[in-house]
């Protein structure tokens, strides 16, 4: 067995974090540790030095000053302790995001004691510990939704690694923490095509064929502005309230429609370049007011619209050549 191997299972079995966990988390005595800080064993080598030479020299004040100090550090720890034990944690809400951007999964930290929790760190076990992050606090008998950002490099489903919940309050001197692992994922779209072709067109009963467009007689309604949008159409009652640049869309009695093939790409294009260009065709196809409909190898989608139409193709590109268990 490799040292990676062993390192793994020693951490696995003394932090007792085997894999996801099942909500509700709750941190109990055992899953707490509790170590000095590097201040804290600076200030601890300083009083064995004040010991040794009270009593070296018989200072009255030497033994009281390095036992009051002491005391004070020992306490500390027994603080460090109580400000993460009994919390639980639950899983959150993830949106899924491009493939390359952070996915943000948030964690639910529930305080059942009537006691602030402060100063308190959640990051990825593996990140380390990065200087100057932000702290929070509980407050008591409350709830806090923490966001937990964990890079993409891949498509498809994403586990949330293990994590690690610290907190050096109240002195500096004590390192508390735990490590847990909530049970949830979140979903990573393909990396759009950064300079796509243009929509195809065609008939609609061809892969990749549109019917007519966006008419200028009906209104019907707003949608993201561009730069390439006339300024005829802006909304500029809103951008004058101070609202977001908003475009204004006409309906001439018809949306158009188009199918989005994998059989129609170029046969040049490997399979992740194929699910670029489809991920591309399909954010133009949503923000020009299309109806799409999407076939790929195994599924195809009927043309529709919207928010949900958009996230089930998204979704069907995400994990093709995936497990989706």
């Amino acid at each position: 067995m490799s040292f990676t191997r062993l390192r793994t299972a020693f951490q696995r079995w003394l932090f007792r974090v085997k894999g996801p966990e099942v909500a509700p988390i709750t941190l109990g005595q055992r899953r707490i540790f509790v170590l000095p800080t590097a201040f804290g064993l600076a200030l601890g080598a300083t009083l064995a030095v004040m010991l040794l030479a009270s009593i070296n020299y018989t200072l009255s004040l030497g033994y009281a000053l390095s036992f009051l100090i002491g005391g004070v550090a020992w306490v500390s720890i027994h603080h460090a302790f109580r400000n993460l034990v009994d919390l639980s944690i639950e899983p959150g809400r993830v949106e899924p995001v491009f493939c390359g951007a952070p996915l943000h999964f948030g964690i639910v930290l529930d305080n059942p004691e009537g006691r602030t929790r402060t100063g308190l760190q959640l990051r990825p076990t593996h990140a380390g510990r990065p200087v100057g992050e932000e702290l929070f606090d509980l407050p008591a008998t409350g709830r806090a939704r923490q966001d937990v950002a964990i890079a993409t490099t891949v498509r498809g489903w994403l586990q949330l690694p293990r994590l690690t919940l610290e907190t050096h309050h109240p002195l500096g001197l004590i390192r508390a923490w735990s490590l847990f692992q909530p049970d949830m994922r979140g979903l990573v779209y393909p990396t759009p095509e950064s300079h796509a072709p243009a929509l195809p067109h065609g008939t609609d009963d061809h892969p990749g064929g549109s019917t007519r467009g966006h008419g200028t007689d009906d209104f019907a309604g707003l949608r993201h502005h561009q730069p390439a949008d006339s300024p005829r159409h802006v909304a500029w009652k809103a951008v004058a309230r101070g609202g977001p640049w908003r475009t204004k869309t006409f309906d001439g009695g018809q949306r158009g429609s188009i199918w989005l093939d994998w059989q129609a790409l170029p046969a040049g294009l490997d399979t992740e370049a194929r699910l670029s260009r489809l991920t591309s065709w399909i954010i133009d196809a949503e923000r020009s007011g299309l109806d799409y409909g999407l076939r790929i190898p195994g599924t195809q989608l009927q043309c529709a619209h919207g928010t949900a139409h958009r996230h089930a193709c998204l979704s069907a590109l995400a994990l093709y050549g995936r497990p989706h268990g």
